[in-house]
Protein backbone atom coordinates (compact mmCIF):
# COMPACT_ATOMS: atom_id res chain seq x y z
CA UNK A 1 0.00 0.00 0.00
CA UNK A 2 1.30 3.43 -0.89
CA UNK A 3 0.38 6.05 1.68
CA UNK A 4 0.57 9.80 1.27
CA UNK A 5 -0.37 12.03 4.16
CA UNK A 6 -1.65 15.45 3.26
CA UNK A 7 0.93 16.95 5.65
CA UNK A 8 3.90 15.36 3.86
CA UNK A 9 6.51 17.91 2.63
CA UNK A 10 5.77 17.48 -1.10
CA UNK A 11 2.00 17.81 -0.54
CA UNK A 12 2.45 20.76 1.85
CA UNK A 13 4.75 22.51 -0.67
CA UNK A 14 2.13 22.14 -3.39
CA UNK A 15 -0.49 23.63 -1.05
CA UNK A 16 1.74 26.63 -0.24
CA UNK A 17 2.31 27.30 -3.93
CA UNK A 18 -1.44 27.21 -4.56
CA UNK A 19 -2.30 29.75 -1.83
CA UNK A 20 -3.45 33.14 -3.07
CA UNK A 21 -1.60 36.07 -1.52
CA UNK A 22 -3.42 39.35 -1.05
CA UNK A 23 -1.43 42.22 -2.54
CA UNK A 24 -0.19 44.74 -0.05
CA UNK A 25 -2.09 43.28 2.87
CA UNK A 26 -0.04 40.54 4.51
CA UNK A 27 -2.24 40.68 7.65
CA UNK A 28 -5.32 39.78 5.59
CA UNK A 29 -3.41 37.01 3.83
CA UNK A 30 -2.26 35.66 7.19
CA UNK A 31 -5.83 35.70 8.58
CA UNK A 32 -7.13 33.91 5.49
CA UNK A 33 -4.44 31.23 5.75
CA UNK A 34 -5.17 30.79 9.48
CA UNK A 35 -8.89 30.46 8.83
CA UNK A 36 -8.23 27.97 6.03
CA UNK A 37 -6.00 25.88 8.29
CA UNK A 38 -8.77 25.80 10.88
CA UNK A 39 -11.42 24.74 8.38
CA UNK A 40 -9.22 22.24 6.53
CA UNK A 41 -6.84 20.09 8.54
CA UNK A 42 -4.61 18.77 5.77
CA UNK A 43 -2.49 16.72 8.18
CA UNK A 44 -5.45 14.58 9.18
CA UNK A 45 -6.06 13.00 5.76
CA UNK A 46 -4.43 9.70 4.86
CA UNK A 47 -4.49 8.40 1.28
CA UNK A 48 -3.93 4.72 0.57
CA UNK A 49 -3.55 3.13 -2.88
CA UNK A 50 -4.79 -0.45 -2.86
CA UNK A 51 -3.91 -3.03 -5.54
CA UNK A 52 -7.12 -5.08 -5.39
CA UNK A 53 -10.23 -6.17 -3.45
CA UNK A 54 -8.05 -8.07 -0.97
CA UNK A 55 -6.28 -4.78 -0.15
CA UNK A 56 -9.64 -3.15 0.59
CA UNK A 57 -10.58 -6.07 2.86
CA UNK A 58 -7.23 -5.85 4.67
CA UNK A 59 -7.64 -2.12 5.31
CA UNK A 60 -11.21 -2.68 6.54
CA UNK A 61 -9.96 -5.35 8.98
CA UNK A 62 -7.25 -3.01 10.30
CA UNK A 63 -9.81 -0.26 10.90
CA UNK A 64 -12.20 -2.77 12.53
CA UNK A 65 -9.46 -3.64 15.03
CA UNK A 66 -9.37 0.03 16.07
CA UNK A 67 -13.14 0.56 16.23
CA UNK A 68 -15.05 1.02 19.47
CA UNK A 69 -18.72 1.24 20.46
CA UNK A 70 -20.35 4.52 19.35
CA UNK A 71 -17.94 4.88 16.39
CA UNK A 72 -19.32 6.08 13.08
CA UNK A 73 -17.63 5.12 9.83
CA UNK A 74 -18.93 6.94 6.77
CA UNK A 75 -18.29 5.08 3.50
CA UNK A 76 -18.35 7.45 0.53
CA UNK A 77 -17.78 6.76 -3.14
CA UNK A 78 -19.39 6.12 -6.50
CA UNK A 79 -21.32 2.96 -7.25
CA UNK A 80 -18.93 0.04 -7.56
CA UNK A 81 -15.97 1.52 -5.66
CA UNK A 82 -16.23 -1.05 -2.87
CA UNK A 83 -18.30 0.42 -0.04
CA UNK A 84 -20.16 -2.84 0.59
CA UNK A 85 -16.93 -4.84 0.14
CA UNK A 86 -15.32 -2.67 2.83
CA UNK A 87 -18.34 -3.08 5.16
CA UNK A 88 -18.45 -6.85 4.63
CA UNK A 89 -14.73 -7.24 5.47
CA UNK A 90 -15.09 -4.95 8.50
CA UNK A 91 -18.01 -6.98 9.92
CA UNK A 92 -16.30 -10.30 9.24
CA UNK A 93 -13.11 -9.06 10.96
CA UNK A 94 -15.10 -8.36 14.13
CA UNK A 95 -17.18 -11.54 14.04
CA UNK A 96 -17.14 -14.77 12.11
CA UNK A 97 -15.10 -14.76 8.89
CA UNK A 98 -17.91 -16.80 7.27
CA UNK A 99 -20.62 -14.35 8.37
CA UNK A 100 -23.21 -13.75 5.66
CA UNK A 101 -23.13 -9.99 5.04
CA UNK A 102 -25.68 -8.96 2.42
CA UNK A 103 -25.94 -5.38 1.22
CA UNK A 104 -28.82 -3.63 3.04
CA UNK A 105 -29.85 -1.83 -0.15
CA UNK A 106 -33.55 -2.67 0.28
CA UNK A 107 -33.78 -3.02 4.07
CA UNK A 108 -31.64 0.14 4.55
CA UNK A 109 -30.11 -1.25 7.75
CA UNK A 110 -28.80 -4.60 8.93
CA UNK A 111 -27.70 -5.10 12.55
CA UNK A 112 -25.03 -7.66 13.45
CA UNK A 113 -24.88 -8.68 17.12
CA UNK A 114 -21.22 -9.68 17.45
CA UNK A 115 -19.30 -10.82 20.53
CA UNK A 116 -17.97 -7.47 21.72
CA UNK A 117 -20.26 -4.98 19.97
CA UNK A 118 -23.21 -4.61 17.63
CA UNK A 119 -22.49 -3.29 14.14
CA UNK A 120 -25.17 -1.34 12.31
CA UNK A 121 -24.67 -1.44 8.53
CA UNK A 122 -26.69 1.29 6.84
CA UNK A 123 -27.15 1.73 3.08
CA UNK A 124 -28.89 5.08 2.72
CA UNK A 125 -28.94 5.28 -1.09
CA UNK A 126 -32.74 4.99 -1.13
CA UNK A 127 -33.34 7.36 1.79
CA UNK A 128 -35.66 10.16 0.65
CA UNK A 129 -34.96 12.58 3.51
CA UNK A 130 -32.54 12.65 6.42
CA UNK A 131 -35.47 12.63 8.87
CA UNK A 132 -36.29 9.06 7.75
CA UNK A 133 -33.03 7.95 9.37
CA UNK A 134 -34.58 8.31 12.84
CA UNK A 135 -36.93 5.43 11.95
CA UNK A 136 -33.89 3.24 11.19
CA UNK A 137 -32.54 3.59 14.74
CA UNK A 138 -29.54 5.87 14.09
CA UNK A 139 -29.80 7.37 17.56
CA UNK A 140 -29.26 3.96 19.19
CA UNK A 141 -26.61 2.99 16.62
CA UNK A 142 -24.65 6.21 17.15
CA UNK A 143 -24.64 5.82 20.94
CA UNK A 144 -24.21 2.05 21.45
CA UNK A 145 -22.95 0.26 18.36
CA UNK A 146 -20.50 0.77 15.53
CA UNK A 147 -22.18 2.39 12.55
CA UNK A 148 -21.03 1.65 9.00
CA UNK A 149 -22.87 4.04 6.71
CA UNK A 150 -22.94 3.78 2.93
CA UNK A 151 -24.13 7.02 1.25
CA UNK A 152 -23.67 9.04 4.48
CA UNK A 153 -24.25 12.33 2.67
CA UNK A 154 -27.99 11.45 2.77
CA UNK A 155 -27.91 12.18 6.51
CA UNK A 156 -27.00 15.82 6.01
CA UNK A 157 -26.47 17.55 9.36
CA UNK A 158 -27.42 14.39 11.28
CA UNK A 159 -23.98 12.92 10.49
CA UNK A 160 -21.71 13.60 13.50
CA UNK A 161 -18.30 15.26 13.06
CA UNK A 162 -16.64 12.56 15.18
CA UNK A 163 -16.87 10.09 12.30
CA UNK A 164 -14.14 8.41 10.31
CA UNK A 165 -14.80 9.22 6.67
CA UNK A 166 -13.61 6.57 4.21
CA UNK A 167 -13.64 7.93 0.66
CA UNK A 168 -13.32 5.15 -1.94
CA UNK A 169 -12.38 5.96 -5.52
CA UNK A 170 -11.37 4.01 -8.60
CA UNK A 171 -7.62 3.71 -9.11
CA UNK A 172 -5.68 3.88 -12.37
CA UNK A 173 -6.53 0.24 -13.21
CA UNK A 174 -9.96 -1.47 -12.91
CA UNK A 175 -8.97 -3.56 -9.87
CA UNK A 176 -7.18 -0.79 -7.93
CA UNK A 177 -8.70 1.64 -5.45
CA UNK A 178 -7.59 4.88 -3.85
CA UNK A 179 -8.94 5.34 -0.35
CA UNK A 180 -8.73 8.58 1.58
CA UNK A 181 -9.33 8.45 5.32
CA UNK A 182 -10.53 11.66 6.96
CA UNK A 183 -10.59 11.13 10.72
CA UNK A 184 -12.70 13.15 13.10
CA UNK A 185 -12.80 13.00 16.88
CA UNK A 186 -10.68 10.25 18.46
CA UNK A 187 -9.92 8.72 15.06
CA UNK A 188 -7.04 11.19 14.57
CA UNK A 189 -5.06 9.68 17.43
CA UNK A 190 -6.13 6.09 16.78
CA UNK A 191 -5.01 6.15 13.15
CA UNK A 192 -1.73 8.03 13.67
CA UNK A 193 0.44 5.06 14.78
CA UNK A 194 -1.14 2.76 12.18
CA UNK A 195 -0.51 5.04 9.20
CA UNK A 196 3.23 4.40 9.35
CA UNK A 197 2.69 0.62 9.31
CA UNK A 198 0.40 0.48 6.27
Amino acid sequence: MAIRRAGDPDVAAQARQARPVARGDSATAHRLRSAGATLYNARAMITVDLPDVAGTAELAARIAALAKPADIIALKGELGTGKTTFARAFIRALGNSDEEVPSPTFTLVQVYELDRVSVWHFDLYRLLSCEEAWELGIEEAFSEGISLIEWPERLGLLLPDRRLEVNLAFGDRPETRRITLVPGGEWCTRLAPNAADA
